[in-house]
């Protein structure tokens, strides 16, 4: 009969949010839109700046200079005269503009150390911040280079070769991508479930169930399944739709996996949803109870910035957070095709957080009930 109780009362969550439409609009843009637009539109990234370069030298170092400008960081730079230059830049058609001098390449050869001009607009903040360091490395990485075939100088005993895995080109919108949908999840997890409780208060449908021969673990347990269910099978179809398909984000390890993972970490964020529940008693308050609860969460997850950065204190106290062990997971997999002797121990953190989380809100839905009676 329990499990026979269980079902049916899930049935009547999905009844329940298929007439609210805006809940169901919500659940379509978080895992559409919001997840697209927060990966491709990334303030302090650099991606296909727009650069003008004035060679006024016309030799093969200036020459190789603009030939280093190449996608995705920057578009094919554009060859312009020195008032042209100008009146693009005014005009907005270019973020950064690059002068190189007469006889740029003589000075160089000769030891003189020449500059060269750099227009940057600033009021593309994040790209004229980023794009400025980019270009000053470029330029000087060029001219080294070049300097190696002209000129006898003694090279270091010991060479860094830097390479990049995983994301050769470091293109933010791979990364950004996985955290956004891992947040939407959170977000979209504590929220469904949450609402669903209150809903029953708003509604007064909450006495019917009082007086059901039902328990409180069956109501919690239904609406978190159900619930659960929905974030699951939405955030399945937004990593193979917008992550893979529009984003084109490649994806290294198990899908499956991955969504088994997810699956331990939504019973842990519905049952965090539900807990918050028990305080709130309308919705304005529990979206408070949210903002205070999901934002220190995110951002100390190592999502948005790495753990490695943070005190090692605060490192300590977040291992104790769902939110941590869902982003090494889901890096490790997702980026890294790390399999289930690599991330085992996140899956056991979150088993044992979801736990834990699932038995303090039951717990604490029992006396809201008791005290409802």
């Amino acid at each position: 009969m329990r499990a026979k109780n269980i079902l049916h009362l899930g049935v009547k969550e999905f009844w329940s949010l298929a007439r609210d439409p805006m809940m169901l609009l919500l659940i379509a843009y978080a895992f559409t839109a919001s997840i697209y637009s927060t990966a491709s539109a990334l303030p302090d990234s650099l991606h296909n700046a727009p650069i003008a370069i004035v060679d006024e030298d016309q030799s093969a170092l200036s020459q190789r200079i603009v030939n280093a400008f190449q996608p995705p960081l920057f578009v094919p730079p554009k060859l312009v005269s020195r008032d042209e230059m100008d009146a693009r830049m005014d005009a907005g058609l270019d973020t950064f503009a690059l002068d190189i001098p007469p006889n740029f390449q003589q000075d160089v050869l000769a030891g003189r150390s020449p500059r060269i001009q750099l227009n940057t607009d600033a009021t593309r903040v994040g790209q004229a911040f980023t794009g400025s360091g980019y270009v000053q490395v470029i330029v000087n990485g060029e001219v080294q280079s070049w300097l190696q075939r002209y000129r006898a100088s003694d090279r270091p005993p010991v060479d860094v070769e830097e390479r990049l895995r995983f994301n050769p080109n470091l293109i933010r919108s791979r990364f950004g991508a996985v955290v956004a949908l891992i947040d939407m999840i959170t977000m979209l997890s504590v929220l469904l479930t949450g609402a669903a409780l209150i809903r029953e208060r708003e509604r007064g449908t909450v006495e019917h169930l009082l007086v059901m021969p039902v328990t409180p673990f069956e109501i919690m347990t239904s609406k978190i399944w159900s619930m659960g269910l929905v974030v699951l099978v939405a955030s399945a179809v937004s990593m193979v739709v917008v992550v893979e398909g529009f984003l084109k984000v490649p994806i290294q390890g198990s899908r499956a996996l991955f969504l088994s993972g997810t699956a331990l970490y939504v019973v842990a964020a519905t049952s965090l949803g539900m807990f918050l529940a028990t305080f709130a008693r309308t919705m304005p308050q529990f979206a408070l109870l949210m903002i205070m609860v999901l934002l220190p969460l995110q951002m100390l997850s190592g999502g948005l910035t790495p753990r490695e950065s943070m005190p090692d204190w605060v490192q300590q106290i977040m291992l104790g957070a769902p939110t941590t062990h869902i982003v090494m997971l889901s890096q490790g997999i997702l980026f890294r095709g790390a399999g289930l002797e690599a991330v085992w121990p996140q899956f056991l953190a979150l088993a044992v957080i979801g736990t834990v989380l699932f038995s303090v809100a039951l717990a604490r839905f029992r006396r809201t009930i008791g005290s409802m009676a």
